[in-house]
């Protein structure tokens, strides 16, 4: 099966500009490709993991990919999916959080000499003069046309700052200078992006006369139409350091029976037609689909030693006195002879805050070394903390606590 045909299968293709020359191109590997991220924080998280898997499907097809990190778009902030404006970032914030990606990103695309270029935005964007911009490009925007794109529409009642307003045609302008500098004939986004991806393939077009293309993804959403990656405390993390090792293995362990399937196809590499085999999986089944998910997933983000080493503390949490070992672990900070399992909860990051932690107990969501814990005043000796504790938030979540 060709590339362009597997992405359909994997139900990853959301839009096209033009399905048959983009089916050509990717599937003779003549595509020259980019999808951007902006450092909106120092990890990549799930939602850029999909978009990476995609750019190394793509690149084991022959295909090359560009990974532009967006140094200059980062100055002002994507409004797309936000309800308000995002806070605005130093440029060493800036400049350090795209270290950080950069370093999360070679683990997953292969670069060098004819197979990835990585690419700063802050490289041409920083550099722009602000009239000339407005000669050069500012006059291929139709601003009727941009206040109808889904990005702008959904924040015209709450308020559109301008600085964020002209975001599109920093995107924009992005593809037209890979065009021109790269050859870059190709971008892919999600499926969130698409108006902003659709003014960078017009302005190719009105400023030099080529076909330039763009493919949005599928985003990734679970059974209740909200974003995959999402937990109460944020996002999951790709950095060990800000969403462990386990969580991360728990995580994709954990999702609904719906979702399973649906993430094994769009983020493994498992074959299509093993996939195929567990369509029609039920019960237990299904739970043995939620394992392998979690191993491949979590073999691509952190290696196979690590992900072999948080599936077997998983098994072994519903095993009596099974090895903990791989659990994740928070040392709890007092010189008190006894803590309050609210400040547990907290410090251990169960909890967001002291009021979710009581809320949480009072709901008999919290048990300690296999005890349920009924009352928010429940305090732990030191003695027993030097051991460490097993704490266990609702059915799933676990994690040991010692002083």
């Amino acid at each position: 099966m060709k590339i362009f045909e597997e992405l359909q299968k994997r139900q990853l293709i959301a839009q096209i500009t033009n399905e048959e020359e983009v089916k050509n191109l990717i599937n003779a590997g003549k595509a020259k490709f980019y999808i951007g991220f902006d450092p909106t924080a120092d990890s990549l998280h799930v939602g850029h993991f999909m978009a990476l898997c995609l750019m190394k499907r793509l690149q084991m097809a022959g295909n090359t990919p560009i990974v532009l990190i967006g140094g200059g778009t980062g100055h002002i902030g994507d409004p797309s999916g936000r309800s308000d404006m995002r806070s605005m970032m130093t440029k060493e914030i800036i400049d350090h959080n795209c270290e950080c990606f950069k370093k999360q990103m070679e683990r997953f695309i292969e670069f060098g000499d004819d197979k990835a270029i990585m690419l700063n935005n802050a490289d041409w964007l920083l550099k722009l003069n602000y009239v000339e911009l407005l000669r050069e490009v500012g006059a291929c925007f139709s601003v009727n046309n941009m206040l109808r794109a889904e990005c702008y529409k959904q924040r015209m009642e709450k308020g559109l700052s301008f600085l964020e307003f002209n975001y599109m045609i920093m995107q924009a302008y992005d593809f037209y200078y890979l065009n021109s500098h790269y050859d870059c004939n190709l971008q892919f986004g999600g499926d969130d992006q698409w108006s902003n991806m659709l003014a960078g393939s017009d302005l190719i077009r009105k400023k030099t006369g080529r076909d330039a293309h763009s493919m949005t993804i599928t985003l990734l959403l679970n059974s209740q139409g909200k974003k995959m990656g999402k937990t109460a405390q944020g996002a999951v993390w790709l950095d060990k350091n800000k969403t462990s090792v386990y969580d991360f293995y728990q995580y994709w362990r954990n999702v609904e029976d719906a979702d399973v399937l649906k993430c094994i196809r769009m983020l493994t590499f498992l074959p299509l037609d093993e996939i195929e085999k567990m369509e029609n999986w039920q019960g237990a089944q299904l739970n043995q689909a939620k394992e392998i998910l979690a191993f491949e997933l979590t073999s691509l983000v952190h290696g196979v030693d690590e992900a072999q080493k948080a599936q077997a503390s998983a098994k072994a949490l519903f095993v009596q006195g099974g090895d903990d070992s791989n659990m994740p672990t928070t040392k709890i900070d007092t010189t008190e002879k006894e803590v309050s399992i609210v400040d547990i909860l907290v410090q251990c990051k169960l909890a967001s805050s002291k009021g979710e932690a009581r809320r949480l107990i009072q709901q008999g969501g919290v048990s300690v070394d296999e005890e349920k814990i009924t009352s928010i005043d429940y305090k732990i000796p030191i003695d027993k903390l030097k051991d460490g504790i097993k704490i266990k938030k609702g059915k799933k979540i676990f994690h040991k606590a010692v002083i």
